[in-house]
């Protein structure tokens, strides 16, 4: 665990991150070690006191089972920093599930396995653009009419619900659309 967080701590350049998990008190101390940077000099001497930034959450997700594993309550806690909206791993579980079931990169026993940090982040970039972009998921849809007893429904993926586009993407868009790049 505390090799994968290093590994994106370096990744998104130590930007600010919700971090999800489950209720195990390790993942405070494994953040805490990947984030934590010397605080600024206010006129004091000796060493400076290492302080994680403020931006960086952790929100965990605690399962209650009686003893026979029948889920009795869910918990949600913050465990380190603020709040940054609706807590919840069901958007984090759900696109992890669909990213294991297209990549077989991500199963466990595999012969399609990724050599290259390149090869894996452009495997992983468009299994993402496939899930916001050009899949359809059946949640979003919207109801439009019934003719004859039969619904019709406008389809959308999550960028659609989001706003950020008006239709599904198709591959062909996606590799010949001009993006403006920012920094």
């Amino acid at each position: 665990m505390t090799r994968a967080v290093s590994r994106t701590v370096l990744r998104t350049h130590r930007r600010p991150l919700c971090w999800f998990s489950d209720g195990w008190h390790g993942y405070v101390a494994i953040l805490h070690r990947a984030y934590r940077q010397p605080q600024s000099r206010q006129g004091k001497t000796g060493r400076r006191k290492l302080v994680v930034p403020d931006t960086v959450s952790l929100t965990q997700t605690v399962k209650h089972r009686d003893e026979h594993g029948r889920l009795l309550s869910v918990a949600i806690r913050m465990a380190m920093g603020a709040s940054q909206g609706p807590a919840g791993t069901v958007h984090v579980e759900r696109l992890h599930g669909a990213l294991r079931d297209r990549l077989n990169a991500l199963t466990r026993k595999t012969h399609a396995f990724a050599k290259r940090d390149a090869t894996w982040d452009a495997l992983v970039g468009l299994q993402i653009f496939d899930h916001n972009f050009h899949r359809a998921h059946y949640a979003l849809r919207l109801p439009l009419q019934i003719v004859d007893g039969v619904h019709r429904y406008h389809h959308r993926s999550p960028a659609m619900a989001l706003g950020v586009t008006d239709h599904l993407w198709s591959f062909q868009d996606l590799l010949t659309t001009r993006l403006p790049i920012t920094s």
